[in-house]
Formats: structure tokens, sequence, C-alpha cells
């Protein structure tokens, strides 16, 4: 933003050179970027953030010297002779899109002459980069300037029937904009239209037909509020930016409009010698409330390191007028309506401290550090990396966003439930991603297509589920992992990931529905589900363009994990005797689950049973048609002595016994 130092002492006094003007700006957060000198003049270039909009115009850096300096603002006096004639007669203003544009305003100047622009506005303008147009555009443009909020001039005679709508395009709606771009429409572009077409590209760029010209006598005015993300996105799509375009993308004062569309008509009827009509088409459909923020002197302390006496704080406050009341140790201000960047208590904590200067902050010789030790989330983090590692996973990082046929594949409710964004860089995958599993399958896509097997993954994000009683979205840290091997294995690492971290802890899969699983299976830490695991279905694998392999993945929440890495386990000696391992191949129904298998077992298993294990699984020959063979193996073990096999015999045929009674199984004897 280029400031012309003669310009800025129209509004605030001060007994400054430019470089004391640069220096105070960049104290108060406007950095300087250049100081170019003219005759006797000089123009100052500082950087404004995206979020001071304020500041885009030599008012708003007037205040903020105001503020530093404590000098008084002196604003334009703005009075205008008005002819008998009324604009509303004239002009009607409508918005159609009132959450688009929440304010526009139009007036009438008659009896203008196009011309030259008088010599104290052309030469400020082009001191600042501007070429000179005539004096109606020449005028606009140093409003702008001047209140950093946006005018545009129409011709009046080429708006037909005197009618002005907000509203959004129609499809196959075209413009030639003012600099001659062809601009092809879409109804997601606001604009601004009169009762037969479009006249100009809301907040952008005005039409090529409605322009002034030589000829024209009559303007129309347009002051207005468009949403910032609308105009960005639709100078994006077309290509253009403005000067106009880079003040809406950082927002205008809404409640400034209407002094502002006075001023700039005061200032064309004073370079055209024409006249303004009485009175305004003022649309404003609904006014914001003013906001209050409250901050607390000790939270300032706190934050800052220093302490600001309340009396210094009530001042800045004052100068910025933000219309400061003190109640004990809590200041409450109300926002002005041009500082749209203060909604906290952390943004008056700011504006104290850029304003009592940041140089006034002491340093200290040393630095001083205070370790603070990992919290649990650390330390489950880093064991859960750990071991996942040491298990041949390798983490990858996502975007957290998915695209619909990926929701819809993995998502509870799909798409539809789905917390989404609008960004015009994300077109498709704008979904919040509910799960990590649909992200790691297109990890292991990749990996498959590259050749690079065998492919373990995980990934340790947030998700983002919609909460079935409540219109929000629930957030939590999930670990995913996803391997081209089987169940078997994976179900092993959860176990040992779960084990590493507390070895008394209790992991089940209890089979369950998955709506991307051939098999799935619900997994229950301590009686407590935290998390799904499953064996991917070919459709899915097909979705993904994933060939020639078969995949499994599984989500837990991490959480779950923090609560197990601090507490204590029981620590057993090296057993002293030997275990006696017995292995039995069973055939069963091909509908029973392992579950069940456990079951039978533990209903007549000693209490010197230490280990049941899965071992194979066959179908084939010698295997009836609906039944299949599965090995396990019992390791028994004494610990007051040495088992004998007589002893194990009798353990073995009362648990064959009841593997028959509960599941129906046979011993497979060849």
């Amino acid at each position: 933003m280029k400031i012309l130092l003669s310009w800025l002492k129209d509004y605030v006094d001060f007994d400054l050179n430019a470089e004391q003007v640069a220096e105070k700006l960049s104290n108060a957060g406007f950095p300087c970027e250049g100081i170019e000198h003219l005759d006797g003049d000089a123009v100052i270039d500082i950087e404004v953030s995206s979020n001071r909009g304020d500041c885009l115009g030599h008012i708003g850096v007037a205040r903020e010297m105001a503020a530093v300096t404590g000098a008084e603002l002196k604003l334009p006096d703005i009075s205008i002779e008005e002819s008998d004639k009324a604009a509303e007669d004239m002009v009607c203003a409508e918005i159609a899109e009132p959450e688009l544009c929440k304010r526009y305003t139009a007036r009438i100047i008659d009896g203008i002459k196009v011309g030259p622009s008088p010599d104290w506005m052309k030469n400020r303008l082009e001191a600042l980069g501007l070429r000179s147009v005539n004096n109606v555009v020449d005028a606009t443009n140093y409003a702008m300037l001047e209140c950093g909020q946006p005018p545009h001039a129409f011709d009046y005679a080429k708006i037909s029937d005197g009618k002005i709508i907000v509203r959004k395009a129609k499809p196959g709606e075209r413009i030639v904009s003012i600099d001659g771009s062809k601009c092809e429409l879409d109804n997601e572009m606001l604009i601004i239209a009169d009762s037969k077409q479009p006249v100009a590209i809301a907040g952008v760029m005005g039409g090529l037909e409605s322009e002034v010209s030589d000829e024209t006598t009559t303007i129309l005015l347009e002051e207005a509020h468009f949403d910032p993300v609308s105009i960005r996105t639709t100078s994006r799509k077309l290509g253009i930016s403005s000067d106009a375009s880079f003040r809406f993308e950082r927002v205008v004062d809404v409640e400034n409009i209407d002094w502002a569309s006075r001023r700039c008509a005061q200032l064309i009827a004073m370079a055209s010698g024409g006249k303004v009509l009485k009175g305004v088409s003022d649309c404003y459909p609904t006014k914001p409330k003013t906001k209050q923020v409250k901050m607390r002197l000790g939270r300032l302390k706190m934050l800052l390191g220093i302490d600001i006496p309340a009396e210094k704080v009530m001042d800045i406050f004052t100068n910025l007028k933000f219309s400061p009341q003190i109640d004990g140790e809590t200041i409450t201000c109300t926002v002005p309506s041009w500082r749209s960047d203060i909604y906290r208590e952390a943004d008056l904590i700011e504006e104290a401290a850029r304003i009592h200067g940041y140089d006034n902050i002491p340093l200290e010789n040393k630095i001083h550090i205070e370790i603070i030790g990992e919290d649990k989330r650390h330390k489950t983090v880093k064991a859960v990396s750990s071991y996942l590692n040491s298990c041949g996973y390798y983490e990858t990082i996502n975007v957290t966003f998915v695209d619909g046929a990926t929701a819809d594949v993995f998502s509870d409710g799909g798409s539809e439930k789905s917390l989404s964004v609008k960004d015009v860089s994300r077109k498709s995958a704008n979904l919040l991603r509910q799960n990590l599993i649909g992200s790691l399958f297109s990890v292991l896509k990749t990996n498959v297509n590259a050749k690079n097997q065998p492919c373990r993954i995980f990934e340790i994000a947030d998700t983002f589920a919609p909460s079935p009683t409540e219109q929000k979205t629930i957030e939590k840290t999930h670990i995913g992992l996803v391997t081209d091997g089987d169940f078997r294995q994976m179900r092993g690492v959860i176990e040992g990931l779960v084990g590493t971290i507390n070895k008394d802890a209790a992991v089940e899969f209890v089979p369950a529905k998955l709506k991307w699983a051939q098999a799935g299976a619900e997994i229950k830490l301590n009686g407590k589900s935290i998390g799904s695991a499953g064996l991917a279905d070919k459709s899915v694998l097909e979705k993904f363009d994933i060939k020639d392999t078969t995949a499994s993945a599984a989500e837990i929440e991490l959480e779950a994990l923090c609560e197990l890495i601090d507490q204590p386990f029981e620590v057993k000696p090296i057993p002293r005797f030997p275990a006696i391992r017995r292995d039995l191949s069973i055939l069963i129904e091909e509908k029973t689950s392992w579950a069940q298998i456990s079951d039978a077992v533990g209903k007549a298993a000693p209490a010197i049973l230490e280990k049941l294990e899965f071992v194979d699984i066959y179908r084939g020959k010698g295997v009836e048609t609906g039944k299949k063979s599965l090995t396990l193996s019992l390791v028994f073990r004494d610990e007051d002595g040495t088992l004998t096999h007589e002893i194990v015999d009798g353990f073995e045929k009362d648990i064959v016994k009841s593997l028959s009674e509960h599941v129906g199984a046979e011993l497979r004897t060849a």
C-alpha cells in the first residue's frame, strides 16, 4: 500500500519526516517496503497484512498514526448541495443474494461534464502510480485510495430501466469487462445486472458497455459490501484482478458505505461540475451486531511478560476508537465496524502490545528454558511408531481431505454425512475424512502399481466423524494400518502393539459387519470398543484398481492407548519348569468363528493352560464342502512342578470333548 505523505497529513497533524513516519508505522505492525522522495513530498510503501483491509486507504493509515502519536483524526468535511430531484425516482437497487452482498447503495450525479481532472487530484494519483483517465474515473480512484472503499461509476443512460439487481450469473451469460476481457460467467459468480443483462462483475470490474465515456452526463454511483470469498473465487476463475477486488477480498467496512458514497459523490461533483440528486437507494438487509470483546489485564501481563499500566492500556484503546470500559481487572471494548480482525481477547492484547511498542518490551541477557517431560500422547505416539516400524510398517502422511467416492466406500453415511469445505483448489477432494483407511488404500494402490511389495503402511492423524445425536463433528486421533498381507498378520501386529504398551491389557476381535470388508471385526480393549479391522472386499480393491493382491486394514483410537501408557502391569518371573505343547487339528463348520472355538476351549481348560494359539487353516482335498480344518496349539505349564504327558492327556481329552459339545468339532486324523 503506497501512502503519499502530504495526503496523510490531511487527516492527522504530525511534524515527522517520511523516515520517521515509516518507523512508527513499522513499529505498529506495518513494515516499510521503501520510500520514494518526490519534490517536497514522499511516497511510503507499507506492507498491510491480509486481515487489515481497513488500512488499504489513507484514512485507515491515518487512524494508525493518530493512535501511535496521540493526535486527533480529522475526517473530510462532506458538504453536498443536493438537487430537489430524488435519486430513488431514478434508480432502484435490489439484492437477490444477501449472503454475498451485505449492503448496496446507489446515488445519482446529474449534469456532469467528462473531461480532464483537476491538477491536485491528478498529481496525487500519478504520484501513487495511477494513470489519470478522466475526472469521473479519477474521482472514484481518489475516493478508493482515501477511504479504502472501492466505488464504481456507471453511465446511467446505459442502465436499462434504472434497475440494479445484485444476483448470481445465469448459465451462458457473458460480459466484456472494462479491460477488454471476454468473460464467460457461471452461476457461482456474483454480478451487477440491470433489468436485461449483466453490467459489471461484482467487486471485480465493471462492464465495457456501461462504462463512463465522453458523452456521459449522468452517473450511477455504486458503493457496496461483497463477500470476500465470493470475490476472490470469481477473480481467480476469470483471471482478472483489480484494485477493487484486492480490497473487497480483505473486507470493507459495511457501516461506512454510505459515508464513502457521499464522499465519492462530493469528489465527482467537485471534479465534473455535476449535481448530486437528493437521497440514496440503500439496500441493507441485515445490520451486523456490535461486537464487544473483553480483555483481562492479568492475561495481558502473562502473555507479554511486561506490566503495562491500566491507564496506558485505556489510552491505547481510546486512541484506537475502541470505547473501552474498565471494571476491576477487565476491560470491555466495543469494536468499531472497520476492525473486522478483532474478535477475541488475544486480538486486544496484540493491539495493546503493538501500539505500546514492541521495542518497549525489555530484553534479557539470558534465555530461561523450562524442561517439560513427555505427556501421555507424545509417549504413546512414539511407542506406536517405534513398534510398527519394527514390524515393517512405514509411516505415511496424507491430506485431511478425500473425494466423494472414497467417502462413500469407507465412511458412515458416505459423502452426504461428511463435513465439506468450499475451496476452488479442491473441486472434488473436499470432504474431511471420517477415517484414515481410505487415504491409506490410495497409498497402497501407488505402491502395488510400482511393484513395491510387501507394502505395510500406517498413519496417525485426526478424523472428523458426524455426531449421531448432535449437529456437530467429533474430532479424534486415530491410528490407521493397511497391509497387502493377510488378516492374521495384522491382528498379531495390533495385539503386539497393545502388549508393548501394557502387557495386562486384553484385546478381543469380535466378528462385525464392515461396509468395505468381506470379513470384519470390532476391536475391543478391556471390553471397550476402540476400532475395527477387516479383510478388504474384492469390489473395494477393484474401485482402487488394486489387482492381484489381498489387503487388510485396521483403525483404532489413539486415546485408548494413551490411557494405558502409564498404567502399572504385573511382571512375572521367568518360568522354572518346562511347558508341554499339544497341537490339535479339528474339523468344524465353515461358519464357526475363532471366538467360538476359544470360548469352547476356555470352558474345559485347566488353570495351567498358558496359551491358546491359532496355527493354520485348511480347505480342500479330504475336507468336505461346508467345513474347514483348523489347527490350534495348546501350551500347558505348571509353575509348581514339571508336568507329565499323562496329566496333559487328560486335559487334552476334556478340551476335545468341550469342542465337540459346543462347536461340533471332530478330531482330524488324516
